[in-house]
Order: structure tokens, then sequence, then C-alpha cells
């Protein structure tokens, strides 16, 4: 695994998306799941010449895609996913929705089986915070990557990174590349071990690939 150390030299842009940019080639075939506003994939056809698609659940999510000139349509990642076919993508992103969806594990398996690689960002429910918010007050915490209420949030499986790495294990996915972000947006210890990163880092965000039952890869992006 490549554990990346990003500059971050756009204003305005969320750092989490610059970090995905970053992990795509330039000229990829590219499916955003979840794609929200379409401001990432926005990001991905600007800057990175991308051929970018992208679903979404919302119809007004879907309405602001298609205001950006973006090809998106309407569905559901938890659904939708099986009807692709395999290796149809160079790379298929979930950002920030792995937690919002019912089958978490059945859609990451789908991210991997229908793009060469899987690109996701979750927030990282065991940061230090959210655990002492708990400890000392004994309520969901709110913050700024968590921003809603228990009764309010469309977050169903809460998840740690680590949570998020045994589930890379448990499904036969390779990390290649991983980052995760303090609060600020700077990466938050790039060459420490993962139980710093569990207790540090607000998010992270993860390149990952396919490994065969001798832990291989099993498919390259194809303008690589």
């Amino acid at each position: 695994m490549r554990i990346s150390s990003p500059r971050f030299e756009h204003d305005g842009v969320r750092p989490d998306y610059l970090l995905v940019a970053r992990m795509v080639a330039p000229g990829s075939k590219v499916l955003d799941v979840g794609c929200g506003d379409g401001a990432l994939l926005d990001l991905l056809v600007r800057e990175r010449d991308a051929d970018g698609r992208g679903i979404e659940l919302s119809h007004e999510g879907v309405s602001r895609c298609v205001a950006r000139g973006l090809s998106v349509i309407q569905g559901d990642a938890d659904t939708d996913l099986a009807d692709y076919p395999d290796d149809c993508f160079d790379y298929v992103i979930l950002s920030q929705t792995l937690q919002a969806t019912r089958q978490p594990r059945k859609v990451l398996e789908n991210l991997l089986r229908i793009g060469r690689r899987a690109i996701v960002s979750l927030p990282n429910f065991g940061h230090w915070r959210v655990r002492a918010h708990l400890a000392l007050k004994g309520t969901m915490p709110v913050t700024k990557n968590l921003p809603d209420t228990w009764y309010d949030t469309p977050n169903i499986h809460f998840c740690t990174i680590r949570d998020f790495v045994e589930l890379c294990d448990v499904i036969g996915a390779g990390i290649e590349r991983a980052v995760a972000l303090h609060a600020s947006g700077r990466p938050a210890g790039v060459n420490a071990p993962w139980w710093f990163w569990n207790l540090f880092g607000t998010q992270a965000v993860f390149l990952l690939y396919r490994k065969d039952e001798n832990g291989h890869r099993t498919a390259h992006p194809t303008n690589e």
C-alpha cells in the first residue's frame, strides 16, 4: 500500500475531493455513485479530463448535476449497481456515502466488480472527539463531518477507519493508497499506523483494487 501526502492547491475545493481527483488517472472512464450535486464529478471532468458518469438517489441532486452539464441518472447504490457489467469503468467512486447504504458490503463488492479500481471516502466514527463526546455526554455527537442529529442523519451504518480496513480484508480488496485527514483537511500522520488514523482522522480516502484468492491484483486500469 502506498500512502499519499497530497498538496492542496485549489482554494474552496473540499480536500477529500482533491484527494480523489489525484487518485484518478487522466482520461479515465469514471462512475461517481451517489454523486450529490455533481461537484466532485465536475472536478474530475474539468481537471482530469475524465469520461465521467454518475448516479444519484435524489431528484434534486440529479437536476443540479444536469444543470452542470453532467451525465447523471437517478439510481440507488443498493439496488442499481447490480445492473452494470463487470469492468465497465476504470474507477468507480463512492464519496461519503457508504455509511448511508443499506448493504455496505454488497455495495463495495459491486464497486470492485464494475470498476477496475474503486475510490471510497468515508467519515470516521472512531475519531477521538466522537469517542470523548459519547463518553462524557452520553449522546451522539454532531461535528463538521457528521453534521446531522441522530434522528435526522442519513447514516445508518456507523463505521470507523479500522472497520473499513477489516471489511476490505473480508471481501478481498487490496488497498493501494490511503489518506486520513484531520478536521482541517490536512493529512493525519501520513506514515502512521492504522490505530493512529482511527483515533485522529476525521475522514479517510481509499484507492482499492480487486485481489484473487492468492492475493494478486486481478485487473488494472486500461489507461495506465
